[in-house]
């Protein structure tokens, strides 16, 4: 496959580096669309058996630009691929792996529900602030964090927005296993690796019938985006994520 900057590839494992074309440790619609054609080419590229989302050095991902909630005349192109995003990594085929060092917040927390293993640091923390923007969640964790995390764990961590602690995200099931000491990467890396080696046909028939029906994932997925773009509408939304990108400037 055509390897973009934002990759590597070893050993059968592609590895994606969550972050905008500029180096930003946030998703904007470029990345939405980078990622998604990413992982349409490896769907289908016999050579890639893995894939590793990683983040930049000291963090995961800080979620959405919000330069482009903020602006009306990018919401039909940033909402449409976002959606295409999303879809795409309900419906991927293979193993995702991420490792997680450092902030994982919003999409770049979402994100992970779609991974087969969370390898996080100690110091690593997850936050979805959704309800406090005045947003929906996304990605369709709406019906993966419920699974996941329990209804009482996923109310918690949506609606009161608490940041959680890899501990703690261990404990209520969104981490698999928190390094100590020692490479986060290549501890994803190295469990990637053994993936890779298993026999393809029975691995990927495995995690198809573990996943379940995805297309009950894309249904939720369009639903939270309409319910998403109408909260973008809202001036009262608005204006507090107005606030909120002051506050962060």
């Amino acid at each position: 496959m055509n390897i973009p900057t934002q990759t590597e590839f070893r050993n059968h494992t592609l590895i994606v580096t969550v972050s905008t074309d500029d180096g930003r440790p946030v998703l904007d619609r470029r990345a939405y669309e980078s990622l998604a054609k990413t992982f349409h080419e490896a769907a289908v590229d016999d050579e890639v058996r893995v894939v590793v989302l990683r983040g930049l050095a000291g963090c995961f991902c800080l979620g959405g630009d919000f330069s482009e909630f903020l602006d009306a005349t990018k919401h039909q192109r940033l909402i449409a691929a976002v959606t295409d995003m999303f879809r795409t990594l309900a419906t991927f085929p293979k193993p995702v792996l991420a490792c997680v060092d450092g902030d994982a917040v919003g999409v770049g927390c979402t994100i992970l529900f779609h991974c087969d293993m969370v390898i996080a640091s100690g110091e690593s923390t997850f936050r979805v602030p959704f309800v406090d923007f005045g947003l929906v969640p996304d990605a369709a964790t709406s019906i993966l964090a419920p699974q996941k995390l329990g209804y009482a764990g996923a109310f918690r961590f949506f609606c009161l927005g608490d940041t959680l602690r890899a501990e703690d995200a261990k404990a209520l099931g969104l981490v698999t296993e928190i390094v100590a000491g020692g490479s986060v990467e290549e501890a994803a890396l190295g469990r990637a690796r053994q993936l890779a080696k298993k026999p393809v046909a029975a691995l990927l028939q495995t995690r198809d019938l573990l996943r379940g029906d995805t297309g009950v994932l894309c249904d939720r997925i369009d639903r939270e985006i309409s319910l998403f773009q109408q909260a973008l509408q809202d001036d009262v939304t608005l204006k507090r994520l107005q606030r909120i990108a002051r506050l962060a400037a």
